[in-house]
């Protein structure tokens, strides 16, 4: 199937200044570096309209929605974007509602905030509101941007509970269904600043046909055709492929118990980097053979 729309998933605490903060510089674009080269410029360079784009933030996952979604709003102003609004789904009968729904109808680009991923798809998983969310990602110009919860949200299988230290044990890696956009991969988010390398290792074992997809801090994937994925951002995106794994005592051991896995792949991918969920081919855009 040709997938139209496109998907930006994002590792969490996107550097898109903190306007609460109380010692920020009056000058807005001395607190923004991010901004020229990141991640919510390229939202806008791959949007169908880019900075005339609609755009809608979408704060479900978020305990504190009526603080994060003007910090979006003021970030993509900032950008240029001249026509974002914040979103408020907080109950699951308001993605039954038709304004609601039209918005959505509307909308160039949703970009989901961070929060807890259970949250999100318990509150919209199943609704008119996810129809057609889907409906518009694979048959139109469309971006779902999501951040920490947002992305991890975004697959089939979605992890939502799992200690780090502790991921390693059988049974410590809690998994249910995302929203669906993309199958095949398992997303996992504040990847390598939170240590969390043991989830995805406790995830793929399980089924090694899933491609575990770790993303740093401020470090996303633009993915293409649910294929071509290119890193963006500041930082790194782990890779764990468990197509080629040799043994494993998952099934022998009782709940609680250290797994032993051999031949695990890992690959890690920086800024401009793409790796083919079709083909399984990495290419390292500034590689030292070249």
């Amino acid at each position: 199937m040709n997938i139209r729309g496109k998907l930006i998933i994002i590792g969490g605490a996107v550097d898109k200044g903190s306007f609460t903060e109380t010692d920020l510089d009056k000058n807005v674009s001395n607190n923004l570096n991010f901004f020229e080269a990141g991640i919510l410029r390229r939202v806008l360079v791959e949007a169908k309209h880019q900075e005339k784009s609609r755009i809608e933030v979408i704060t479900t996952a978020s305990k504190i929605p009526r603080e994060i979604g003007p910090e979006y709003i003021k970030a993509l102003n900032y950008l240029g974007a001249t026509n974002v609004d914040v979103l408020h789904i907080e109950r699951r009968e308001q993605a039954t509602d038709p304004e609601v729904l039209e918005r959505l109808k509307a909308a160039d680009v949703v970009m989901f905030t961070g929060g807890d991923q259970l949250r999100l798809t318990s509150i919209l998983g199943g609704s008119l509101f996810h129809d057609i969310l889907l409906d518009k990602y694979q048959n139109e110009d469309f971006i779902y941007a999501g951040t920490s919860a947002g992305a991890a949200a975004a697959s089939n299988n979605m992890i939502y509970q799992g200690s780090s230290h502790e991921a390693l044990l059988k049974g410590e890696v809690k998994i249910t269904s995302g929203l669906g956009l993309i199958d095949g991969v398992i997303i996992d988010t504040h990847f390598v600043q939170r240590g969390r390398i043991g989830r995805l290792f406790q995830s793929v074992v399980g089924n090694p046909r899933t491609l575990g997809i770790g993303l740093g801090e401020d470090t996303g994937l633009l993915i293409t055709n649910n294929s071509r994925m290119e890193a963006i951002g500041s930082g790194l995106v782990i890779l764990v492929d468990g197509r080629q794994i040799k043994d494993t005592n998952l099934t022998e051991i009782e709940l609680g118990q250290p797994i032993s896995v051999n031949n695990f792949a890992v690959h890690v991918l920086s800024k401009f980097d793409t790796y083919d969920l079709k083909t399984h081919k990495m290419h390292i855009q500034s590689s030292q053979y070249i």
